[in-house]
């Protein structure tokens, strides 16, 4: 029984640091576009929050989560009316590559962590 603790405070603890290692700012573009775009992040156990960045206007990110090196969220923009934008991302070392989907069209966005 003692052994099965460990290993469980192990694990939460072992994801509770992934998880921190988003923690910051995050910079790059739209693919396809050319945009430039940033993210502040801050992760509190499985719940991501901070801003998205698009020509120095931040707007809150929404229902964040993180599991593992996955992350998800959205951003919602008034573009003529509330649009709700979901994006998904893999976290891999100093890069994450994540997909949205806006207005019915998908996109794609490379951020490396900012220095």
């Amino acid at each position: 029984m003692k052994y099965i603790s460990l290993v469980a405070a192990f694990l939460l603890l072992s994801g509770i640091a992934l998880a921190a290692d988003i923690d910051g700012k995050w910079t790059g573009e739209i693919v396809g576009q050319g945009m430039e775009i940033s993210f502040t992040f801050k992760a509190e156990g499985s719940t991501l929050t901070g801003v998205h960045i698009v020509n120095g206007q931040e707007t809150p990110i929404k229902d964040g989560k993180i599991d593992g090196n996955n992350i998800s969220f959205t951003v919602t923009l008034d573009l003529g009316g509330e649009a709700k934008i979901p994006h998904k991302g893999t976290i891999s070392g100093d890069q994450i590559k994540m997909t949205y989907e806006m207005m019915e069209q998908p996109g794609e966005i490379l951020l490396k962590r900012a220095k």
